[in-house]
């Protein structure tokens, strides 16, 4: 066996399966171009940190179980002018968990919430935070799954320790006052401690009608508020802007004699 296969696979046993895959044709590039031993090295060292960090992005985005993937360079905020552009991009720095601020997003359906938040939570994987996605009904579906098994204890542990929390949809259903009181439970271990990002289609005013609890109401947003940056989006639906597009799309191919 030569050395240079005995390198390929010592690479592969090591687990630098990028060095393994990139050394043979840089190794042309050495031998051509001269290029110092330890130059090389360093190049090839690099490659695989930089190959393990991807990966490592990867699979923190992949665990955090975003429905899609978004971007806030892709949000269209001349769209939704009610927006502050210059405080949404901030966000992305991730000062607000440093705060342990919670970030809360109001509007009606289709009006962009839910990717805002996402995005903020895929900005925050590629940092190194640990963050779940999650919808407002799965969770409390979850919740009192491990109240009835006698498990809630180690699940609101393990939604609390979660460097960033988002929940979806917060108000889409109605919420017993059981199902309240462990959502509280869980708000109440996060204060101040981990951010939480909600998106919900339903003003504070009227959160008792989903709570069904005015005290817990009153202590879910106590808590919720303190230390938060709420955004109102007054503006219309980006569903019914891709409709039109779609629409004025179709009626411009349409020749003289086709239907209506």
């Amino acid at each position: 066996m030569s050395n240079h296969v005995q390198l390929l696979n010592n690479f592969e046993k090591l687990g630098l399966l990028r060095m393994r895959e990139y050394f043979p044709n840089y190794q042309e590039v050495v031998n051509r171009e001269a290029i110092p031993f330890t130059e090389a090295l360093l190049e090839l060292t690099n490659r695989e940190l930089a190959f393990r960090s991807d990966r490592k992005v990867e699979r923190a985005v992949e665990n955090a179980r975003f429905p899609v993937i978004r971007a806030l360079k892709d949000f269209d905020f001349y769209f939704q002018p009610s927006i502050n552009r210059h405080e949404i991009l901030d966000l992305q720095h991730m000062g607000f968990l440093e705060k342990a601020e919670n970030i809360i997003f109001i509007g009606n359906s289709g009006v962009g919430k839910t990717h805002l938040a996402t995005a903020l939570g895929v900005e925050a994987c590629h940092q190194g935070v640990k963050a779940i996605f999650i919808n407002c009904h799965e969770l409390i579906q979850k919740l009192q799954s491990a109240y009835e098994k006698g498990t809630l204890e180690r699940v609101l542990k393990r939604y609390a320790n979660y460097e960033l929390l988002i929940i979806d949809e917060i108000g889409y259903l109605p919420i017993a006052k059981q199902e309240a009181s462990l959502l509280f439970q869980l708000i109440r271990l996060r204060h101040e401690v981990h951010s939480t990002i909600l998106t919900t289609n339903i003003p504070f005013s009227k959160w008792g009608d989903v709570f069904q609890d005015s005290a817990v109401t009153a202590a879910i947003l106590d808590r919720l508020i303190h230390h938060s940056k709420v955004f109102q989006i007054t503006g219309n639906s980006y569903r019914m802007k891709d409709y039109k597009v779609e629409r004025e799309q179709r009626s411009k191919k349409k020749t003289p004699d086709d239907p209506p």
